[in-house]
């Protein structure tokens, strides 16, 4: 399959056109028009420091349904003890900064440059990426951004200083997306950390199905706020569809 050269014309190629390993294309920006039409059409920007921006649309997609989610007993003991305070769009850019800084300094690399920093700032000006914090304290312990269009969000990042930090934000994440009717967590890449959680692979011809009915729903845009109560409730039954 080629990979396609973008142009300054805001468009993309059908993602069914993405190669094997799930790169589609090549070039353009990271303005916020740019960024938003490549959510809505199944496509996200992965690409390191020296390379130029690449996009990618993986078949198979790695989905998490709010539902799905599976708090293990241990994590459950964590959220009863409240060891974590969970905020939203506290700390958006303290978030997205730790994420890249934890992947530097564990020599993973990171595609959390700095343009790309700037750019999900920017949709947090605007109102559709979020962050979620877990708080020891006076200290940010762990994190999650990401993208909401519709009735999907789109998860790009977490990371943690303290163990079970991230987790808890996750899980005050799908409480909350369940009780707002949301119907998917975007994960784009596998990880076994992740499917532990509960998320799954799924045909990337029915992630575009599924993605195409979340967007019909209206955006919430604007800062977001978790009631602190979420995850004192049970959880939702799970099930898988």
């Amino acid at each position: 399959m080629p990979v396609f050269v973008l142009s300054e014309d805001l468009r993309f190629p059908p993602p069914r056109l993405a190669t094997p390993e799930g790169l589609l294309a090549v070039g353009g920006d990271l303005s916020q028009e740019r960024l938003l039409l490549a959510y809505r059409q199944g496509i996200f920007p992965w690409y390191s420091d020296d390379e130029p921006i690449l996009w990618w649309s993986p078949d198979p997609r790695l989905v998490l349904y709010p539902r799905e989610f599976h708090r293990s007993r241990s994590l459950e003991k964590v959220i009863r003890r409240g060891e974590f305070r969970v905020t939203t769009d506290r700390a958006f850019e303290t978030v997205i900064r730790e994420c890249a800084a934890v992947r530097t300094a564990g020599k993973e690399g990171t595609w959390i440059v700095p343009d790309m920093i700037r750019a999900y700032c920017d949709l947090h000006r605007m109102g559709v990426a979020h962050s979620v914090e877990a708080w020891s304290g006076q200290r940010l312990a762990g994190g999650l951004y990401g993208v909401s269009l519709g009735s999907g969000f789109f998860g790009e990042s977490m990371f943690t200083r303290e163990t079970n930090a991230s987790k808890v934000a996750l899980a005050a994440l799908t409480a909350y997306l369940t009780a707002e009717g949301f119907d998917l967590i975007d994960c784009q890449v596998t990880t076994g950390h992740l499917q532990r959680m509960g998320a799954r692979e799924v045909p990337r011809d029915r992630y575009l199905k599924e993605l195409g009915r979340c967007l019909k729903a209206p955006t919430r845009i604007g800062r977001w706020t978790i009631p602190e109560a979420i995850l004192a409730a049970p959880p939702p039954k799970r099930r898988r569809g």
